[in-house]
């Protein structure tokens, strides 16, 4: 027997417990998603309105963690203006990445508070840019994505360009990564066609869903299938630009054949 009657199994036992204590924690990359309602976690009454960054979360490995900040109704100013972004700031760590899409609502002159001129919006973006550098963290901007919008020829039409050339203009000068989530999803769009991209889009017949017992017709928000449509073009765009976070995203699930 060892000392106090223990036998050597129970000590070694012991010491891999307190081993396993001293380990130290793993350390994991946080991704911080900053933007407006299409990329923004949604409550459950807004369902099936689905915010792209929701299925973007689940496609990364245990070492990455998806804290999504983004919210409804937000511009680049009213970000800054309301806290959410010090309080990002402020949980920043050397390490992280910050996807940064705003357009929607700055564009809009009659949202009060949150409109901001396309100079303005140029320099709140590069606020982002440089202040997310200076915690050690790794920003990337992504232009807005695109509205449902078609000519009468049945050809997409540009939703925000003003805006979208913004995004552009500073992430050349910056020397940030940009994803350019406006020309892709309008690619998307054309693809599907006038008629067939509603089913991107969160559009309800009445009666169709109890949380919208009237219908619903919605061509900035998406849902479940089109929120994953988008989020996918983000993500082929973090191993297109050879990230290093791309390593950490994980392949789809082999699907499997019916017995």
């Amino acid at each position: 027997m060892g000392i106090s009657g223990h036998s050597p199994r129970h000590w070694a036992t012991g010491l891999l417990i307190l081993m396993s204590f001293a380990q130290p924690a793993q350390i994991r990359t946080r991704v911080w998603l900053v933007g407006d309602s299409t990329m923004a976690d949604k409550e459950i009454k807004a369902f099936p309105e689905t915010g792209w960054g929701m299925p973007f979360a689940t496609f990364f490995d245990s070492t990455v963690v998806v804290d999504n900040r983004a919210k409804n109704g937000r511009s680049t100013k009213s970000f800054i203006d309301e806290g959410l972004w010090a309080r990002v700031l402020d949980n920043m760590q050397p390490g992280d990445y910050v996807l940064i899409q705003f357009g929607h609502n700055d564009e809009g002159k009659e949202k009060v508070g949150r409109y901001t001129t396309p100079d303005e919006f140029k320099v709140n973006l590069r606020r982002y840019v440089s202040e997310a550098r200076s915690k050690g963290a790794f920003p990337i901007l992504i232009t807005p994505v695109a509205r449902r919008l078609f000519d009468s020829s049945g050809r997409v039409k540009e939703s925000h360009p003003v805006y979208a050339d913004a995004v552009r203009e500073v992430a050349a000068q910056d020397k940030a990564p940009l994803i350019d989530l406006d020309a892709q999803s309008m690619a998307l769009l054309q693809q599907f066609g006038p008629e067939n991209s509603k089913w991107l889009f969160n559009y309800l017949d009445p009666g169709e869903h109890p949380n919208y017992p009237d219908g619903h017709k919605d061509d900035t928000h998406f849902n479940e299938l089109g929120a994953r449509k988008m989020a996918g073009i983000v993500l082929t765009a973090i191993k297109t630009l050879h990230l290093p976070l791309a390593v950490h995203i994980r392949p789809p699930l082999p699907v499997r054949k019916a017995v």
